[in-house]
This record gives structure tokens, C-alpha cells and sequence, in this order.
């Protein structure tokens, strides 16, 4: 039966009735506590947050409105992958320039990293309160400002500092990009929406080799950066003019728990008459609804209701970290993860200098080279991802059409074996200083080998996660942050000290443990996590009963 009008756009009020009503058939008050444990579980529907009747619904907005909200959140992330290699090429003439030594420019891409990945903890908090185009235009104001600094900079620190404010900016997209999609798309959809969105950072860091090069030989290495400015300046007014927020209270758990909160508070505070039992359990159910009303229930929750303002003090980010944390099998993949991560972002870097120095290219040159990296990248998502669905159904299937989120990491058992022959292979290659063509195949598979395997430890962080899936994501972007923080710190000392031979050979090593630590999850990361859920379970439970 198709809904009309009215009922696909409910009004205000009953959707403030619809949801207080859910919150306060959740409360258990002195006088009507015995009556809810006696009730059926049929007495209880539940109750669907993620169609949650909303005002101005983003999910009845026509294809056309999606689809360029899609592009906008799509386009703005594409800036974090952009931001983050753009300025490679340009190394030594920023060097120069400024002027700065080796260890401070990697110190600049070091602390853009580890802030890009441990900000998005907090916009997403901010999100739940504020709204996503609120932290959208936010973060999208604070890069534009940094890009603008920086292009004007006449000395490394500045740079240092401002590079940091756009590490900031920039993380906010990578955030809450999902989580919007998610707001607009039905479960039955996200995937293709998601496939489109995720393409978009991966060209970030292809293309941004090729920009850096082009701007940098014809304008010089501040050209980059008003290049920043004048993108994200456009994007940020794309966002003022076409963007309409997507976040809806009704369908945030956030914001609900706190309601939650509130109301289980007041109930428990206000003094209840009372009211003698009744053997009649037909009678007792249907009072326990009216007399919330009466004392001052509906009426007077509405009033509370309206009257509550979440703040940052209400949303406690910590305590499911530590739930996701106390879990051995995400504490391990985690690790794994982290290496991958920071493997990547030490050869885009490692590579533009020596290219510049062992192989005197412009540039240009530098970014036409690195580029094979990028589309190495992309091309092991998306094969990846593919195969790591096909693994899953085929694994479910022989499986008796059971399956666990460990099956997918078995998709990457050849993948870890391939990756740190070829991490080996360019690093001397690279000290034989061969011909260019053979450094960028080992670039390309260098990429496509491991994005190939970071697309199924991500997956599985997020299946292995259900209910916390953001927590989790996010988390992943703060273990990948710093661990791309260390390896951009030590890597001129590597680099300078023990060539790129040894240095990643060391690189090569740490790659295959962790590959073994994927094997040990896939292995025994279902017990450990059938052990923990368990475990959180009889916690809850226990605090339940207090």
C-alpha cells in the first residue's frame, strides 16, 4: 500500500509524538515498572530508527538532488587525497625556497597526516549536534584559509602550522562523507553509492602528483597551493548554495540516547503516586501508557523534550573506543592496518625524492612517474573490493549459507605474500637506478598490492563492528594517522642513512608480519570476537540489573 503525502510527511508534532511515545514506553517509572516486565514481547514493537518518519525526508528527494549531493561530498573528499601529495613534486624547490631542511618538510607531511586522521573523532561528534553541513562548511572554511597562508608563507613554520589547519579541514569529508550518504541512500543502494564515493579519495592521490608537477614547473610551488584555495573555495560555495543538510534527529542514536537519558531521569526524580496493584494484567498494561500522560507524562515529556539542548558534554566518544579496542581481534587487524596505511603514504613521499635526486627529473617528470602509483591504487580497490564479495559469497555458500566477517580476510592470502617482494624489488631497483619504465611497474603493483589488501582489513573493520561501525571507521583513520605520522618522520633518516635498498627491506618485512597478523585474525579472530560479544553482553546485563 503506497503511503500519501501526509503520511510520508508527517508534521512536526507527530513526529515528535512518535518518538517521545518510543522513549517513553522505555521508561520505567515506580509505578509501572512491575507491569512493563510482565508484558509480551508482542506489546513492544520495535522501533525502526533507520526509517524513522523526519520532516523533508532526503530519502524521497528526487534521483537528480541525490546524486549531486553525492558529487558535492564526493568532489570534497577527492581535497584530502589531493592536500596530502599534491606538494611532492615541489620537495626540493620548497626547500629551497623557504628554506627548510629535509626533516622539517617531512615533519610538515608527518602532522598533516596524523591530525587527518585523528580530527575525524571529533567531527563526527560535532555532526551529531550541529548537523553535517554545518561541519561541512566548517572544515571546508578552515582548508581555504590554510591554503591561502600557505601560498603566502615565507617561512617553514607557517607552513608547519597551516598545513596542519588544512589536515584539519580536510579530515571532516573522510569523516561524515559515509555517514551522509547513508542519510539519503536506502541499505539496498549504498553499495553502488559507496563504491562511487570511496573512487574519489583514491584520485586524490593519483592526480595530485600530476597537478603538483605541471604547477610547480610552470608557476612555481605557491601556484599549489592558490590551486587548493580556488577548489575548495568553489567547493565551499557549492556547499552554501546546493547543500541541504541530511542529518535528521529522529534517526540519530546519538541524539536519542540522550533523550533517553533525560527522561529515564526525570522519571526516576519526579515523585510518583501510588497506585494499588491489580491481578487484571489486560487492565494494568493498558494504564501503564495513560498514566505516564497523566502524570504529567506526554504533555510534560514534550515540554522537557523541547527544552534539551545537546552539547559535546552529552556525546562520550571514549567508551566505545574502549569497547572496540578491548576486542583482540580489532586490536590486531588495527595494527595491520596502520602498517599498510603508513607504507603508502612513506613511498609517495620516499619516491619524489629520489626521483629528484638519483634520477634529476623535474617536476613534472615526478609526477607523471608517481601517478603509476595512484592508478595502481585505484585499480586494487576496485579489483579488490570485487573479489573480496566474490571470496565472502563463495565462502558463505560452501558454508551452508553461513557467514562471519573473518571469511572476507581470507580474499587477501595471496596478496600478502606478493606485496613484499615487490616493497623489496623497487628499493633496489631504485639504488641500481634502472631504467624508469621498471619503477613504475613496482609502483603500480606496490600500490595495487596493497590497497588491495587495506580494501579487506577496512571491509572487515567495519562487518566485525555491527552497531558501531563509525566508531570503528574512525578509529581505523586514527591507528592509519599515526602510523603514517612515524613512518613520514623516520623516513629521511632511512632514506639518508641507509638507502633505499635497506630501507625497504625493512619496509618489506614489516609488511609480511603484517600480513601474519591478517593470517591470525583470519584464523582466530572469530573466537576472540565471539568471546568479546559475549563477554559486552553479560556486562550490559549485569548493569541492567543495578
Amino acid at each position: 500500500m503506497n503511503p500519501t503525502n501526509e503520511q510520508a510527511n508527517p508534521s512536526h508534532d507527530s513526529m515528535s509524538r512518535t518518538t517521545i511515545c518510543e522513549i517513553t514506553n522505555n521508561v520505567s517509572t515506580p509505578t509501572s515498572m512491575d507491569s512493563m516486565d510482565k508484558k509480551s514481547p508482542e506489546s513492544h514493537p520495535t522501533f525502526d530508527m533507520e526509517h524513522a518518519p523526519v520532516k523533508n525526508d532526503p530519502r524521497s528527494w528526487s534521483r537528480l538532488r541525490k546524486n549531486l549531493c553525492l558529487a558535492q561530498i564526493a568532489s570534497a573528499s577527492m581535497i584530502a587525497g589531493l592536500a596530502a601529495n599534491i606538494q611532492n613534486p615541489a620537495v626540493e624547490e620548497m626547500e629551497r625556497d623557504l628554506p627548510a631542511t629535509s626533516s622539517e618538510f617531512s615533519l610538515s607531511i608527518s602532522l598533516f597526516i596524523l591530525l587527518q586522521g585523528l580530527v575525524p573523532l571529533l567531527w563526527s561528534s560535532i555532526s551529531e549536534i550541529k548537523g553535517r553541513k554545518f561541519v561541512y562548511l566548517i572544515s571546508l572554511g578552515l582548508f581555504t584559509v590554510g591554503s591561502v597562508v600557505v601560498a603566502v608563507s615565507k617561512n617553514i613554520g607557517l607552513v608547519i602550522g597551516f598545513r596542519c589547519m588544512q589536515a584539519i579541514g580536510s579530515s571532516a569529508v573522510m569523516a561524515i562523507g559515509a555517514a551522509t550518504l547513508a542519510d539519503i541512500f536506502e541499505p539496498a543502494e549504498r553499495g553502488t553509492k559507496m563504491g562511487i564515493y570511496y573512487i574519489a579519495p583514491l584520485l586524490g592521490p593519483a592526480l595530485g602528483p600530476i597537478f603538483g608537477g605541471v604547477l610547480t614547473t610552470g608557476l612555481g610551488w605557491r601556484s599549489i597551493f592558490w590551486f587548493l584555495t580556488i577548489l575548495s573555495g568553489t567547493i565551499f560555495a557549492c556547499f552554501v548554495i546546493f547543500f541541504k543538510d541530511t542529518f535528521r534527529k529522529e534517526r540519530s542514536m546519538t541524539y536519542q540516547n540522550v533523550l533517553k537519558t533525560r527522561v529515564r531521569s526525570r522519571a526516576m526524580k519526579s515523585p510518583q503516586p501510588s497506585r494499588p496493584e491489580t491481578p487484571n494484567k489486560e487492565l494494568e498494561d493498558s494504564h501503564v501508557d495513560s498514566d505516564v500522560e497523566k502524570e504529567g507524562g506526554i504533555q510534560d515529556v514534550q515540554q522537557e523534550i523541547s527544552d534539551i539542548k545537546i552539547s559535546l558534554k552529552d556525546i562520550n566518544p571514549i567508551k566505545p573506543i574502549g569497547v572496540i579496542l578491548r576486542r583482540k581481534n580489532n586490536f590486531v587487524i588495527l595494527f595491520a592496518s596502520g602498517f599498510l596505511f603508513a607504507y603508502g603514504f612513506l613511498l609517495a613521499y620516499t619516491t619524489a625524492r629520489t626521483l629528484s635526486s638519483k634520477y634529476g627529473y623535474s617536476p613534472l617528470k615526478i609526477g607523471l612517474v608517481t601517478l603509476s602509483y595512484g592508478i595502481g591504487c585505484v585499480a586494487g580497490s576496485l579489483l579488490g573490493g570485487r573479489w573480496s564479495d566474490r571470496e565472502l559469497a563463495r565462502l558463505k555458500a560452501a558454508n551452508g549459507g553461513e557467514s562471519y566477517p573473518e571469511m572476507r580476510l581470507r580474499s587477501t592470502k595471496l596478496t600478502i605474500f606478493l606485496l613484499p617482494l615487490f616493497v623489496v624489488g623497487f628499493g633496489w631497483v631504485c639504488v641500481e637506478r634502472v631504467h624508469v619504465s621498471a619503477v613504475c611497474v613496482f609502483l603500480f603493483f606496490g600500490g595495487f598490492f596493497s590497497i588491495w589488501t587495506y580494501a579487506s582489513t577496512l571491509a572487515y573493520i567495519i562487518d566485525a563492528n555491527n552497531g558501531r561501525s563509525s566508531t570503528a571507521a574512525a578509529l581505523n583513520s586514527a591507528f592509519r594517522g599515526f602510523f603514517a605520522f612515524v613512518a613520514t618522520e623516520i623516513a629521511v633518516p632511512l632514506q639518508d642513512g641507509l638507502g633505499e635498498g635497506w630501507m625497504y627491506t625493512i619496509w618489506a618485512v614489516l609488511m609480511l608480519s603484517s600480513g601474519l597478523l591478517i593470517i591470525l585474525v583470519a584464523s582466530k579472530g572469530r573466537k576472540w570476537r565471539e568471546t568479546a560479544e559475549k563477554r559486552e553482553a553479560e556486562q550490559a546485563k549485569k548493569f541492567a540489573t543495578q
